[in-house]
């Protein structure tokens, strides 16, 4: 089968690989009917992920069709469709308990997928502990529409949850890519009042707007005065940082008000730093981590009722085949592109 392989650092390609088979009771094997680009993906190629493991498939977000199932496999069955969590998880040990699925204790735990087991932008992938890494997509539902669910869907529903928004409340959002716009779509589900989309690219502030995902958008250096005029000189109420660039951690706590929730669902390239001495008194409150994708089944849920529609970020498909241009395309941010599927 054809799959794209991290080869080392600096070096994706795409390759000629065996189709995977079961390894376990518990495992399955999908047939992928479409593939997405991720900027995790990047961040491995460029070594930012220091457990990837040069060889491995890539891609962690995807959907396709169970072709076999394990024989402990009680929830799917050959000819279903399904969405594939990014976050490999056992369902039964202290953490996946209390759902926090990133942090499972199996070896292959948290996410493996595409960073240290063969992952999805090939033909097929097998999926380890099934019964809690796939979900059913709703009738009705096209593959495009639940493709995101596993990944950067999920990133923002557990962002949007995390920064403990209530009904009336201003929420800052940094970065207007992929997972800022769907934290922005998910932080709309907790009724704020305002939603403002803080990210340096016009037309990206612009799509926030046009969507309805925000209800106002600012270039960096005008956010701390639009958020200071609906808030009355406070800040954000709720801050999720979504960018991972340059100073944008910083700027995440600085505009949150004293008292504020910041949630870091960025994935940063080196380490950040607290500043204790300066936020002294502002009593925020920091979550930060890799995303728990324990929610996927109620994703797919709000996008079958109509309340969660990412396809405006699908820009491009590519052929499994032309995988290699269309990271050339994602890579070089050209051509208007937010997030680029690839079809087997």
């Amino acid at each position: 089968m054809k799959a794209v392989v991290y080869r080392e650092k600096g070096v994706f390609a795409l390759e000629e690989r065996p189709a995977p088979t079961l390894r376990g009771p518990r495992d399955a094997i999908v047939r992928v009917t479409l593939a997405s680009i991720c900027t995790s993906d990047l961040h491995i190629k460029h070594g930012s992920v220091p457990r990837a493991v040069p060889g491995v498939v890539v891609g962690h977000e995807m959907v396709g069709v169970v072709v076999e199932a394990g024989a402990a496999v009680r929830r799917f069955a050959p000819g279903d469709r399904v969405t594939v969590n990014v976050e490999t998880f056992c369902g039964d040990c202290f953490y996946c308990k209390r759902g926090f699925v990133n942090n499972c204790e199996d070896p292959d735990g948290g996410w493996a997928l595409g960073c240290r087991i063969d992952g999805g932008q090939a033909e097929y992938v097998r999926v380890p502990y099934a019964d809690q890494g796939l979900d059913h997509i709703p009738a009705g539902v096209t593959d495009g529409q639940a493709l995101l669910t596993g990944d950067i869907l999920a990133t923002g529903y557990w962002g949007a949850q995390i920064a403990g928004i209530r009904p009336g409340d201003t929420v800052a959002v940094l970065g207007a890519g992929p997972a800022g716009l769907c934290a922005m779509m998910c932080a709309r589900l907790y009724a704020p009042a305002h939603i403002v989309a803080i990210e340096p690219d016009g037309a990206r502030r612009a799509l926030a707007l046009q969507r309805g995902w925000a209800d106002w958008a600012a270039a960096p250096a005008e956010a701390a005065g639009v958020l200071a005029g609906l808030t009355e000189g406070r800040g954000a109420d709720a801050v999720i940082e979504a960018a991972g660039g340059d100073g944008t951690f910083e700027a995440a706590w600085r505009l949150a008000r004293p008292n504020a929730t910041v949630a870091v669902v960025a994935l940063y390239g080196r380490a950040q730093t607290l500043p204790l001495p300066d936020m002294y008194g502002k009593n925020l409150t920091f979550k930060t981590g890799g995303v728990d994708a324990a929610h996927c089944g109620d994703i797919l849920r709000l996008i079958a009722e109509g309340k969660l529609d990412a396809t405006p970020l699908l820009t491009h498909t590519f052929p499994l085949a032309q995988a290699m241009e269309a990271y050339r395309l994602f890579e070089g941010k050209r051509d208007g592109v937010i997030k680029v599927a690839l079809r087997p």
